[in-house]
């Protein structure tokens, strides 16, 4: 157990009330003295006084934040959020993960680019901004599902297939809706579970797996998943280890999925979440995550 480090004060960017942004802020405040849970929706800039405040608080007099949580929905205007944070990272605050690592990943544009271009195994995938190409990429694949650039937990992604009826119009109603480019992901059969297999400053510290609910299509807690316990061979890992390095995250979850005996990566995500390690093994992956954070402050 670590003792009380009065002097620190770290904070928590995340959702007030929501599971594992309070976790982790009772976490640091058990360790440090000091709370303090910030909704990125209340800070604001002030260029007079170069700086980023909160409920009052300038945000550079900390020693500093931990981002759990950006909003409870992404979106492109979610990037401005970031952009404050990168900041005050410029300004010599330090955070964790570091702005430039989270956007890098937070766009599933880029963060698929940059696993492609690293030979990590994606689901094939088409993006583009053409009706035309990507009627053409439904009927090469079969059965599609067309992702939102910014989005978590499946919200607005949509399944097709080359059978449905006026394919044209529903692909234009997906562009439409706020989808300029469209990025268009090949539906992987997998049998009713995939794995998130987590990372805490490089290093794995234990996975979980998701079983959807059988009236849903995915995984995703949200749509009614279930964790379920679960030990990945040393390949997975492997894979997953080399995925997460692309981005230098210093807390991440990886998402994959598992199709006739090949591995699929659908997701490094820039946050990670805590409940699928705590619900499977008890495993407390907030008390790592701030003793981590503690350690490389006071070794910095």
């Amino acid at each position: 157990m670590m003792k009380i480090i009065k002097e620190l004060k770290i904070a928590v960017v995340g959702i007030p009330g929501a599971w594992s942004s309070e976790v982790l802020s009772k976490e640091i405040e058990k360790k440090t003295g000091f709370r303090l849970l910030i909704d990125m929706s209340k800070v604001y800039h002030d260029s007079e006084k170069k700086s980023i405040f909160y409920d009052g608080i300038d945000l550079l007099d900390l020693d500093a934040l931990i981002v759990k949580k950006i909003g409870p929905q992404y979106n492109s205007d979610t990037l401005e959020r970031i952009e404050l944070l990168s900041f005050l990272d410029q300004m010599g605050l330090k955070i964790f993960s570091k702005p430039q690592s989270i956007i890098t990943c937070f766009d599933r544009l880029s963060a698929t680019l940059k696993m492609v271009s690293e030979n990590i195994p994606v689901p094939p995938t088409i993006i583009t901004e053409d009706l035309q190409t990507a009627v053409s990429a439904v009927n090469k694949f079969g059965k599609v599902v067309l992702k939102p650039l910014f989005t978590s937990k499946a919200r607005g992604m949509v399944v097709l297939s080359s059978k449905d009826d006026d394919l044209p119009e529903k692909i234009s109603c997906f562009k439409n809706s706020g989808n300029q480019i469209m990025y268009i992901q090949k539906f992987i059969n997998f049998p009713g579970k995939d794995y998130g297999i987590v990372f805490l400053g490089g290093e794995y510290i234990g996975s979980y797996a998701r079983v959807r609910a059988s009236e849903s299509w995915n995984t995703t807690t949200f749509y009614g998943g279930k964790y379920e316990i679960f030990y990945p061979e040393e390949s997975l890992i492997e894979l997953a280890a080399k995925a997460q390095s692309l981005f230098n995250l210093d807390f991440t979850c990886i998402d994959i999925a598992i199709s006739d005996g090949q591995p699929f990566v659908f997701e490094v995500s820039a946050f990670g979440g805590f409940k699928g390690l705590f619900e499977t093994q008890k495993l407390n992956a907030a008390d790592r995550y701030s003793d981590y954070v503690i350690k490389t402050l006071r070794s910095s």
